[in-house]
């Protein structure tokens, strides 16, 4: 396809006077240029049928109009302005009606302001959409990184995992969580009270995944309260069987960079990754005035510009750098990025490219850490599994299975859950994480948490296991978070009234809904 063009007659003349007056050695092809880009810049989307104007005017051969190094850049914002395909016919008719709208509006802004100069000019539109991206409000949404090189291999089989056994017949009963014939997604709910079981279940379901998956399929559990030094002897055999990592921050630092979900190579992908990781920090952070949100803004995009060659900075780093942006006032300083800082939870220097993904960790944080600490810490740790998973292709379903990738576990869930903006990244995070190939298990003390009236976790979490709760009279909540009918209820409310201590109800296809089964546990 061919781009061969004629403005109309009325930007013959205009075209020359824009080059005149943009002055500089600017040739004519290269006002024709900017007048495209500054046209797309609006936003306008325009109508063959009414924007399209005459072809009497400069003619343009393709060669000269957008130069074979910049012919598919132009394209290409064409076909991403209209979502049309870069084969699509009507490309030059849209290349010629931007071209003939932005010579029409740079020359209305030069005849209302007669002493505006080029350069004026240039600096202002030229910075403009840089400046719009750092201003741009940011939701739980992942940016794009287009320089992020993990590798996450696949397990592509069925994983069959021992959820209990059947008091009825004592036979095992076996969940395949990744059975897109019988399970939408793999991400399990599980509440339970202090003392029901539920760890050791959770101890269990990891060790089963690691077992069926022969090590290809690693997880983290985050530990949001943090294990005791008491707690240690209990869980050791559970580390020594999964060979993972026991990681008691701040005593260990764990291994991330949490700015390294961020390109730092493509701009405008990094100006959203800053933006987003900043929306994080602020979120913890109540009592930081505008002023200082920008000036840390600021700072962590000045700590990006100090690095060069695809070097990230250190997340140590952007307390110094927002020291510096705020002229040595040290009261400016975010308490908790500062405190994240000295604790130093995070490791000091980590190969964006050698993802702790890869290998399987309990991450323990202390509760003797600030609780604004905690909770900055765990959604940053969330947002750079959510935002690394969907950088990646999606994980293929083979002969019925959805392959998958990585089992992610948030204990204590309930205390993250009251949070609104941790509410909308776990929702984002169940929603779409799942066709990357990660399994999402939530442990929580209740049910209420995980209904909330804005969103019902538990229904984004295709299999459920109740286990002993604290208020067992409420049948609606209880089938609310089991997703039961009236029928199913009054088994659900029967089991429930002589439920014991590693026993459950739940929702699984492979078992009788709503009847108690004995619960698997790690040490059984």
């Amino acid at each position: 396809m061919t781009i061969n063009l004629k403005t109309s007659e009325a930007n013959k003349d205009r075209v020359v006077e824009l080059t005149a007056r943009l002055g500089n050695n600017i040739k004519e092809n290269v006002v024709a240029r900017i007048a495209i880009a500054y046209s797309l810049a609006r936003g306008y989307q325009l109508d063959p049928a009414k924007d399209l104007r005459d072809s009497k005017g400069k003619e343009y051969k393709e060669d000269t109009l957008l130069g074979t190094q910049y012919r598919n850049l132009y394209v290409a914002l064409i076909c991403q302005h209209y979502g049309i395909h870069k084969t699509d016919g009507n490309v030059p008719r849209y290349i010629k009606m931007h071209l003939d709208h932005g010579l029409e509006l740079m020359s209305k802004i030069f005849a209302e302001n007669r002493n505006y100069t080029s350069i004026e000019f240039l600096l202002d539109y030229a910075t403009e959409g840089i400046e719009a991206l750092e201003d741009a409000a940011v939701g739980p949404e992942p940016v794009k990184n287009f320089n992020q090189r993990i590798q996450k291999g696949l397990f592509t089989g069925p994983l069959p995992i021992c959820v209990g056994t059947d008091p009825t017949t004592g036979q095992p009963i076996t969940a395949t969580f990744n059975d897109v014939s019988l399970h939408n997604n793999a991400h399990i709910a599980v509440a339970g009270e202090s003392v029901s079981g539920k760890t050791q279940f959770a101890l269990s379901l990891l060790k089963q995944v690691a077992d069926v998956a022969g090590g290809q399929l690693n997880f983290l559990y985050l530990d949001f309260t943090g294990l005791k030094k008491d707690d240690l002897p209990f869980y050791q055999p559970f580390f020594d069987a999964t060979r993972a990592e026991y990681l008691d921050a701040p005593q260990t630092p764990f291994p991330l960079n949490p700015l390294t979900f961020i390109d730092n190579v493509n701009e405008k992908n990094k100006l959203m990754g800053i933006n987003k990781f900043v929306d994080i920090m602020l979120s913890y952070a109540p009592k930081m005035g505008s002023t200082q949100a920008q000036r840390l803004k600021e700072a962590t995009r000045d700590a990006f510009n100090a690095k060069s060659g695809g070097a990230y900075p250190s997340f140590a780093a952007i307390p110094g750098q927002f020291f510096s942006v705020t002229g040595g006032q040290a009261a400016t300083k975010t308490p908790q990025n500062e405190n994240l800082s000295e604790y130093e939870l995070f490791a000091p220097a980590t190969d964006p490219n050698q993802s702790f993904l890869n290998r399987n960790i309990y991450l323990s944080l202390s509760g003797d850490l600030d609780r604004t600490v905690r909770f900055t810490a765990t959604f940053l740790t969330i947002n750079y599994i959510y935002n690394t998973f969907m950088n990646m292709e999606n994980a293929p379903v083979e002969n019925g299975h959805q392959a998958l990738r990585y089992v992610l576990l948030i204990d204590e869930a309930h205390v993250i859950f009251k949070d609104r903006k941790s509410q909308d990244l776990l929702e984002k995070m169940l929603r779409e994480i799942r066709s990357k190939g990660v399994m999402v298990v939530l442990l929580s003390q209740g049910i209420e948490e995980f209904n909330q009236p804005s969103f019902d976790f538990s229904s984004m979490c295709e299999n459920a296991f109740l286990i002993n709760i604290k208020d067992k009279t409420n049948t609606n909540q209880m089938k609310r978070f089991l997703g039961f009918g009236d029928p199913e209820g009054l088994i659900l409310a029967r089991s429930m009234g002589k439920i014991g201590k590693g026993q459950a109800v739940s929702n699984l296809k492979e078992y009788r809904r709503g009847e108690l089964m004995g619960l698997e546990g790690f040490n059984k």
